[in-house]
């Protein structure tokens, strides 16, 4: 299943973020905003468990989460997603991922990976801004579900046609969200609009 949001806040925010004049500063300020916003629907179905507490009225019977969250970036554009959502879920566990383009196949190859020790229980969202291609959203859930990841969620920000199509392919079975689905991919494999290298405009390095 593919969902993309059309909150208000989310395409305002967003908006902000695709202009060529807005900075690092409010460019990261505002996808931690987003990140969170996003979370809370992309985690909308989290499992329960009921519990007994007191409150200072008496006793209670009430629901709290069952189950870890676990989130693995892409590095190192997916970094940049972890903040919005640890504000929301700060008990999460964090996994990392990191794939470089081989330059004769042009697959993803992978060189660095750590990740919790469990991931079969807990929910696993795999964090890039960017679907363009798709290679490295469909390389890095290949490998979580290798380790044993079972409950798997792909969360971008902005996605091209053409990326959605190949992961959609490839996935079938694990749920993909955006906040936006742009036009298409141009030669060199940006997305149109976009938002230019989400990378460097996290960080500065552009």
């Amino acid at each position: 299943m593919v969902t993309i949001f059309d909150h208000p806040l989310i395409t305002h925010k967003l908006a902000l973020m695709r202009m060529e004049e807005t900075g690092h500063k409010d460019f990261r300020e505002n996808l931690d905003e987003i990140a969170s916003l996003m979370a809370y629907e992309v985690l909308r179905d989290l499992p329960m468990k009921e519990v007994h507490i007191t409150t200072p009225m008496g006793p209670c019977t009430t629901k709290m989460m069952d189950g870890e969250v676990i989130l693995v970036p892409i590095l190192r554009a997916g970094m940049g997603l972890v903040n919005g959502i640890m504000d929301l879920v700060p008990t999460a566990k964090i996994g990392f991922m990191g794939l470089y383009r081989d330059e004769e196949t042009l697959e993803p190859v992978e060189y660095f990976a750590k990740f919790p020790k469990e991931l079969s229980d807990g929910v696993v969202l795999v964090l890039d801004p960017m679907l363009a291609t798709g290679g490295s959203s469909i390389a890095a859930v290949t490998k979580v579900k290798e380790r044993g990841a079972k409950k798997i969620r792909m969360v971008s920000l902005v996605g091209a046609p053409e990326g959605v199509k190949a992961f959609t392919e490839a996935h079938p079975d694990v749920d993909l969200y955006l906040a936006a689905l742009d036009d298409h991919l141009n030669e060199i494999g940006y997305i149109v609009p976009g938002l230019g290298d989400a990378g460097d405009r996290i960080y500065g390095t552009k």
